[in-house]
């Protein structure tokens, strides 16, 4: 626990319990995505489904590396993760994101793929506007992941037909907003 930290987040005017819940939660979203998503890519199979496999991988390992930067914060900010992994699946700040009815159907899997992100950019953009100005630390690495989990989405959505994302696929590192929180 860094306690001079969590003394200036309270000087700001965050309530800190708050806050630790609430990274607590996107902690759980982020590990249990990584598992949701390692069934879904399984699943991504055939002509449509191979194409989308790579993205839905690096989304998936880059949904790891934000649990990893989340949960230093978690303890500095005096927080714990539940000891019950079935506890901290169900704080989850996002619904499970389970293999659709038609585990074949690509577009049915890609719509559940591109739910789990839009879940994540509402939250992360929530503890963005709760830091901002108030705790750079949370707030820097809350915006890291949010910048990560926009392109997610915009991967994703492009792939339903939404629109061109701007987007491309990542080359080489992983995780190039959060990566300086895992060294």
């Amino acid at each position: 626990m860094a306690r001079v930290a969590i003394e200036m987040v309270k000087k700001s005017g965050v309530d800190v319990d708050q806050l630790v819940e609430l990274l607590v939660n996107n902690a759980a979203a982020e590990l249990t995505t990584y598992y949701y998503y390692t069934i879904l890519r399984a699943n991504l199979i055939g002509l449509k489904g191979e194409g989308i496999k790579e993205i839905a991988e690096t989304a998936r390992i880059e949904d790891r590396n934000h649990f990893e930067a989340l949960v230093p914060r978690i303890y500095e900010l005096g927080g714990k993760l539940p000891e019950d992994m079935k506890e901290f699946h169900d704080c989850s700040a996002c619904p499970p994101a389970s293999l659709p009815k038609k585990p074949n159907d690509v577009m049915e899997i890609l719509k559940v793929l591109v739910e789990a992100e839009r879940c994540a950019v509402r939250g992360y953009t929530h503890i963005c506007n709760l830091t901002a100005g108030k705790d750079h630390r949370t707030y820097d690495l809350a915006q890291s992941i949010l910048n990560e989990e926009i392109e997610h989405e915009s991967w994703f959505s492009e792939f339903l037909g939404e629109g061109p994302s701007g987007h491309f696929l990542r080359r080489g590192d992983s995780s190039p907003f959060v990566s300086k929180f895992l060294k």
